[in-house]
C-alpha cells in the first residue's frame, strides 16, 4: 500500500507538491511563532529575575499632586535613610538592604561630553544588580568610610569618553565642580526595559557609580537643575532601597509589612513597593496567553493545509472511480480501499511535516539574524506542530477515504 501510494502521488508531482505546501508553511509558522514568543518570554523573565526573586524594591516616586519647587525652596519626597534603618530593625525576615541614589548629569573628559546616570551606592549594589567588572574593582567599604572621590563607570562611558585609551586611574568630571578618579569599568550589559510605571528602563552602560557617603557629602541631598529659565530644586535622600528577604515564601508578606511601615511615616504617596517575584509570575501568566494566541493563529494555516488535502483527495477519488470499482469487483473490502487512500494521505502529511519541520527549525535563526530578536525553539513547540500536522492530515483524509470505500462497484464501473 505504501509503494502504491507513492506511485499514485508521483503521477501528479506538481499537484502533490502544491498540496503539501499548506502543511509545510503551517508547521513552520507554528514553530517560528512559538519560538519568537518563547524568546520574548525568556528575555522578559531574565530582566525581571535580574532584580532578584527574593528582593523587595522600595522606590521613590514624585507625588502626582506635587508642584515643582523653585530656588526659593526644595521639593522633598522619597524614601529616606531612616526608612531603611527602621526596616532593618523592625522586620525580622529582612536579611539585608541596599540603598542607592541616582540622578542624571553630564560627564566630561577633555572635550568629550555625555549624559550619564550618577549612582551613589554601597559595595553590595554590584551583587544585588548582577554587575560584572571588566577592569579594576567596584566600590569597597573603605571607600565609604573615608569618603573617597573614586568611581566605577559603565562600558559605554569608558568607550566614548576615553577613546582608544584606558580609563583606569584617570578622572571624569561630573557637572562643573566634581572630579572622580576611575578605579573600575563594568562589563557591557543589555539595557533593561521598564516595568510598568514603577520601574523605568535602565542602561547600566552609562552609569557612574560613586560611594554613597561621598555622594551625600560632596553633592548633597538637594539637587538643582535649570528648567524653563528657572532653577528647580528637589531634596531626595535615596532613590531606592532594595530589601533582601530570607526566603521566597516570605517575600509577599514582608512587602505588605514594609508598605505599611512606610505609609505611617510618609504623609504623601512618594514611594512605591515593587515585588520582582510578583512581576515574574504575572509575566509568565501573560506569556502563556501570548503563546496560545500565536500558536492558535499559526495553527489556522495547518487547518487550511488540511482542507487542501481533503480537496485533492476528493478529486483523486473522482478520477480513480474505475480503479476503485475494479478493486471492489475483484474482492477488495471497504477497509482495503480506506487504507489505500489513508496511506496516500499519510505520505502527503509526512512529507509536508518533514519539510515544514526543517524550515521551522532554520527560520528562527534567520529571524534572529535579520531582526536581532531573540528566538527560542522548544521541544514542545516542535512536538505540537508535528502532532497537529499529522492529526489534521489524517482527519481530513478520512472523509475522502470513506467516500471512496462506499462507492458501489457496479456504479463505479458504469460511471467510469
Amino acid at each position: 500500500m505504501f509503494s502504491s501510494a507513492i506511485r499514485s502521488l508521483m503521477m501528479h508531482k506538481l499537484r502533490s507538491f502544491l498540496t503539501v505546501l499548506g502543511l509545510v508553511f503551517g508547521v513552520a509558522a507554528v514553530i517560528v511563532m512559538l519560538a519568537v514568543a518563547e524568546g520574548a518570554n525568556q528575555k522578559i523573565q531574565e530582566g525581571i529575575a535580574s532584580l532578584g526573586v527574593k528582593n523587595i524594591i522600595c522606590r521613590s516616586i514624585k507625588p502626582a499632586d506635587a508642584t515643582e519647587a523653585t530656588s526659593w525652596g526644595a521639593l522633598e519626597y522619597g524614601v529616606k535613610y531612616d526608612d531603611m534603618d527602621r526596616i532593618m530593625e523592625t522586620v525580622d525576615t529582612v536579611v539585608d538592604a541596599t540603598p542607592h541614589r541616582e540622578f542624571m548629569h553630564d560627564a566630561r573628559n577633555q572635550g568629550q561630553n555625555l549624559d550619564a546616570r550618577v549612582v551613589g551606592v554601597h559595595p553590595n549594589y554590584a551583587i544585588a544588580n548582577r554587575l560584572n567588572i571588566a577592569q579594576g574593582r567596584f566600590i569597597q567599604p573603605n571607600d565609604l568610610k573615608h569618603l573617597r572621590n573614586i568611581c566605577v563607570i559603565g562600558s559605554e562611558l569608558a568607550e566614548k569618553l576615553f577613546r582608544h585609551q584606558s580609563p583606569m586611574g584617570r578622572s571624569v568630571q561630573i557637572g562643573n565642580r566634581h572630579f572622580f578618579r576611575i578605579v573600575g569599568v563594568t562589563q557591557y550589559r543589555t539595557p533593561s526595559a521598564g516595568v510598568g510605571s514603577s520601574l523605568s528602563a535602565e542602561d547600566f552602560n552609562r552609569d557612574i557609580y560613586i560611594p554613597l557617603t561621598t555622594d551625600r557629602a560632596r553633592i548633597g541631598e538637594t539637587l538643582r537643575r535649570r528648567q524653563q529659565g528657572s532653577y528647580v530644586s528637589e531634596k531626595l535622600e535615596l532613590s531606592q532601597i532594595t530589601v533582601q528577604v530570607d526566603s521566597v515564601d516570605n517575600v509577599k508578606p514582608t512587602a505588605e509589612v514594609i508598605e505599611g511601615l512606610l505609609a505611617k511615616t510618609h504623609k504623601q504617596t512618594d514611594f512605591v513597593v515593587v515585588i520582582p517575584l510578583d512581576l515574574l509570575e504575572r509575566a509568565k501568566a501573560a506569556q502563556r496567553v501570548f503563546s496560545v494566541v500565536l500558536g492558535s493563529t499559526a495553527a489556522i494555516s495547518l487547518l487550511v493545509g488540511g482542507i487542501g488535502i481533503m480537496n485533492i483527495m476528493l478529486a483523486s477519488v473522482s478520477e480513480r472511480t474505475r480503479e476503485i470499482g475494479i478493486r471492489r469487483a475483484l474482492g477488495a473490502r471497504q477497509k482495503d480501499i480506506v487504507m489505500q487512500f489513508l496511506f496516500e494521505t499519510v505520505v502527503l502529511s509526512g512529507i509536508g511535516t518533514m519539510i515544514g519541520l526543517a524550515l521551522g527549525l532554520a527560520a528562527p535563526m534567520l529571524v534572529s539574524w535579520l531582526s536581532g530578536m531573540r528566538t527560542e525553539v522548544t521541544v514542545w513547540s516542535v512536538l505540537v506542530a508535528v502532532l497537529v500536522s499529522f492529526t489534521v492530515g489524517m482527519v481530513f483524509g478520512i472523509y475522502p477515504a470513506r467516500a471512496a470505500a462506499k462507492l458501489d462497484p457496479i456504479e463505479a464501473l458504469r460511471r467510469a
